[in-house]
């Protein structure tokens, strides 16, 4: 076992000053051995009781050091840090209501779990709607908890301006971007361009005099990534990237999802924007989630970010019976 490795651990540094005095102490017996012959016996199980206390303490390094790289695997797989995206779709002003409303919704959901939440860039409509925004969020178990949220939803009401009390159908997608410490491709520089411009809003006088906002678009894929609410325009083009690049290895991983899509494991959904995968139903008071088939009340509550029983119903997979819509 490598003992520098285990000194650089503090969680294990104590139990690599033991190996260490084992070692001495056996080089010590053994020498022993060399010099009177006679001993051989007593050093033998000196020796073999020193080996027995060694692997001990080996053993326990080992099971330190491979719960570390699970942790670390875990804090990959699940990192704490997410940019989430909602973006209106068909409806008009009532999709842009809907988006904002749903960002609101998770905006409150991630205070009550103690997470940080910043605008990276946001698009208003008339009605101070959302046509599109980004958020970043971070805190324990972000990504975990949020993983299941991308994809289409759709919100069922009679909108405010409404003459003849029609429901109307509209929809606004939601996209949950892992940003991993560990980037496994790099972006040429030559697929992309870049191009800055004045922020609005927050950040008083100077922020709308410099052109610190940032617009990246990535040539091949036709991607489009904004990041505005920095200070600086070097901030904010490293945000940019950092977006773009977590929107390509979705890409990637969306790939290699649909080579595989008859054997994969996870029922919930394809993490796909285009998959519809939850109704607002006004008149009915009701969310229901189409992916497990199962329905919740009290619309104005989860709407103000009580969702914590939906996300862990979704996450354990739990199948109900869908009500009629």
């Amino acid at each position: 076992m490598d003992l520098d490795e285990l000194k650089k651990n503090h969680n294990t540094s104590y139990l690599a000053s033991i190996l260490e005095r084992l070692n001495r102490e056996e080089a010590e017996v053994r020498e022993m051995l060399a010099s009177d012959d006679s001993l051989h016996e007593m050093v033998a199980k000196e020796i073999k009781f020193i080996q027995e206390e060694k692997e001990k303490v080996e053993k326990q390094a080992q099971e330190i050091l491979d719960k570390n790289k699970t942790e670390e695997t875990l804090k990959e797989e699940f990192p704490n840090e997410i940019v989430l995206e909602v973006r209106a779709g068909a409806g008009g002003d009532e999709a842009s209501l809907f988006a904002w409303e749903l960002a609101h919704m998770y905006e409150k959901f991630a205070e009550s779990q103690g997470w940080t939440w910043k605008v990276n860039y946001e698009s208003k409509s008339d009605l101070n709607g959302y046509k599109e925004a980004s958020f970043e969020v971070r805190g324990k178990d972000a990504y975990k908890k949020m993983r299941y949220e991308t994809g289409v939803h759709r919100v069922q009401r009679i909108p405010a301006t409404e003459k003849n009390g029609r429901v109307h159908t509209s929809t606004a997608s939601v996209a949950v971007l892992p940003i991993r410490k560990k980037i496994n491709f790099q972006i040429n520089p030559a697929e992309f361009e870049m191009e800055y411009s004045r922020s609005g809003g927050k950040g008083g006088q100077n922020v709308n005099k410099v052109e610190t906002a940032v617009r990246i678009i990535h040539i091949p894929t036709g991607l489009d990534v904004r990041s505005t609410n920095e200070r600086s325009q070097l901030a904010n083009r490293e945000k940019a990237m950092l977006i773009l690049t977590a929107k390509l290895e979705q890409l990637e991983e969306e790939k290699e999802a649909a080579k595989h899509a008859g054997i994969r494991k996870n029922q919930i959904g394809t993490a796909d924007r285009s998959e519809k995968i939850r109704t607002y139903n006004f008149s009915q008071d009701r969310v229901t989630d189409h992916r497990i088939k199962k329905s919740w009340h009290n619309l104005p509550k989860i709407l103000e970010g009580d969702i914590g029983e939906i996300i862990q119903a979704i996450d354990s997979g739990t199948v109900g019976e869908e009500e009629d819509e």
